[in-house]
């Protein structure tokens, strides 16, 4: 193939598994006509770090990136997309569970037109506390962002150069690239993965990621929706509330003027309506100044790729 790939796997603590798979992939990529594997050294305290950088030392292809403490895998992919120049992106993780043999597949699927190839972990081989709130994270990230995969969290991803430079991804946004990737209107594929046992160390999984990935996904499902038009946001709240406001006063005018019950018996249900219709007011002009912000960043932005003369 002639065409260059990037190999970004994310290392905490995973000293016994470093060198093997790094045979795996370079026997797994050796039809690419370039190669380059980016190991990202997440602050490992197990010895790993002496081995990175002894491969790193030793072998051509391999770069590494060293944190000065874990800094999480978002942190550790947004570097290392930030540093690959392939022009495809593999993300894929250290353990040993990600087969691979499966980037190949993964490149081929790709070229059947998408931007990016999510891998799909159909038969998994995880503990139960480990697949069932993945089985429950899937189903409601998929019913949500409207992305019809199966596996969001898959470490093993294919992506064209395009995609990783589109992405923004902090905190802990990686568990949602796919859906990321299809706000842009990039189009995402999926196909079936090899996964294996794991066989050196214990998972790095822990309970409390369900817990967060959900306030993850209500910043992608508003903020990403809505950075380029927050009239749209602001603005349906703000006429919401207005509206409700302007039907309380009439109520109340109602009862004034067609009942004739004075305003002191409704003064707690007048007042009410116009608070609501100031908050309406003040949502809407938030959306108009959100507006007004993003149209002075789009005017800065470069969106030429190249131009041809």
């Amino acid at each position: 193939m002639n065409n260059s790939i990037s190999i970004i796997v994310p290392v905490y603590n995973e000293k016994d598994s470093i060198e093997e798979l790094y045979g795996e992939i370079r026997n797994a990529t050796g039809s690419f006509s370039k190669r380059e594997i980016l190991f990202i050294d997440d602050g490992s305290t197990d010895g790993s770090t002496e081995i990175l950088i002894t491969m790193a030392e030793e072998y051509a292809d391999v770069i590494l990136i060293q944190f000065y403490r874990n800094y999480g895998k978002a942190a550790a992919l947004a570097e290392g997309f930030n540093h690959s120049t392939g022009d495809y992106v593999v993300t894929m993780d250290a353990d040993l569970q990600d087969d691979p043999l499966e980037i190949n597949n993964l490149y081929e699927k790709l070229n059947e037109g998408y931007d990016l190839v999510s891998g799909w972990k159909k038969v998994r081989h995880d503990p139960f506390n480990k697949r069932l709130p993945s089985k429950l994270f899937n189903y409601v990230t998929r019913i949500m962002t409207g992305v019809k995969i199966h596996d969001f969290n898959c470490g093993l991803k294919i992506y064209k150069r395009s995609v990783v430079k589109a992405v923004e991804i902090y905190g802990g946004r990686h568990r949602y690239i796919p859906a990321l990737a299809g706000h842009k209107k990039f189009k995402v594929g999926e196909v079936e993965v090899n996964h294996r046992s794991r066989k050196f160390g214990e998972t790095k999984y822990g309970g409390s990621r369900l817990f967060h990935g959900f306030f993850d996904l209500i910043s992608i499902l508003f903020i990403d929706r809505f950075d380029q038009r927050p009239l749209h946001l602001f603005g349906f709240f703000g006429l919401s509330s207005f509206f409700i406001g302007m039907i309380v006063e009439l109520y109340v005018l109602y009862l004034k003027y067609i009942l004739g019950e004075p305003f002191q018996k409704h003064i707690a249900l007048l007042v009410f309506g116009v608070m609501i219709i100031v908050i309406g007011i003040q949502f809407f002009s938030l959306g108009l100044l959100g507006e007004m912000h993003t149209r002075g960043n789009q005017k800065n932005e470069n969106r030429i790729h190249h131009i041809i003369k």
